[in-house]
């Protein structure tokens, strides 16, 4: 029988103070006919915060007391594989949807004085994907564009709105505004966040 570690709830946010950080994410499309799209996304995330908690908390078999300096350390790298139909291409609209397979490695971080413990989480999950773009003119278009889905164990959801404009037949920028919001809720675990941040990127067609 695994051992099973009752935990006391606390916040990043409301309960230690998360400094403000800078992601990154690489995505690499293969469009393998008009209308079909894969493609594969790497998108790490790290956020380290620190303070002090007004009780006591029980975390991953670990005590750590009221009043004590602690840092906390979230990791959620998400890794996904993406197949996206596009029914809608014309010159105004581009409209597709498809299933996206994600899998998350996910560790969530304390440390105070000689006291440390760490909660890890592995495992794959099913997502929506979709995509919608509105172009404003030659060179300039509004898309909205993500992967989101929601259970009774818990949700997901990774969703981009901005512009994109072209600068030439293969070099595009986009730049907006991202949401990441999700978590679980079983006997396991209980765990949720929401990040959402100012998005830039740039698109190179091969």
């Amino acid at each position: 029988m695994g051992r099973r570690w009752y935990h006391t709830n606390f916040s990043f946010s409301d309960d230690l103070t998360s400094d403000t950080t800078y992601f990154w994410r690489l995505r690499a499309d293969l469009r393998v006919a008009r209308n079909h799209v894969v493609s594969a996304l790497v998108a790490p995330l790290r956020i380290d915060a620190a303070g002090t908690f007004d009780r006591p908390v029980s975390f991953a078999g670990a005590s750590f007391a009221a009043g004590v300096p602690v840092n906390g350390r979230y990791v959620f790298d998400s890794y996904r594989l993406t197949y996206r139909w596009e029914p809608v291409q014309n010159e105004r609209w581009r409209f597709g949807v498809g299933l996206t397979a994600k899998v998350r490695d996910a560790v969530t971080r304390l440390e105070a004085g000689g006291t440390g413990a760490e909660k890890t989480n592995v495992g794959a999950v099913p997502l929506i994907n979709f995509l919608l773009e509105r172009r404003l003119g030659p060179s300039v278009a509004v898309r909205v564009e993500g992967d989101a889905l929601a259970a009774p164990q818990g949700r997901a959801e990774d969703i981009f709105a901005g512009l994109v404009v072209d600068t030439g037949p293969r070099v595009s920028f986009k730049a907006g505004y991202r949401v990441l919001e999700g978590g679980a809720d079983n006997d396991e675990v209980y765990t949720f966040a929401l990040i959402h941040y100012l998005a830039a990127g740039a698109i190179v067609r091969f």
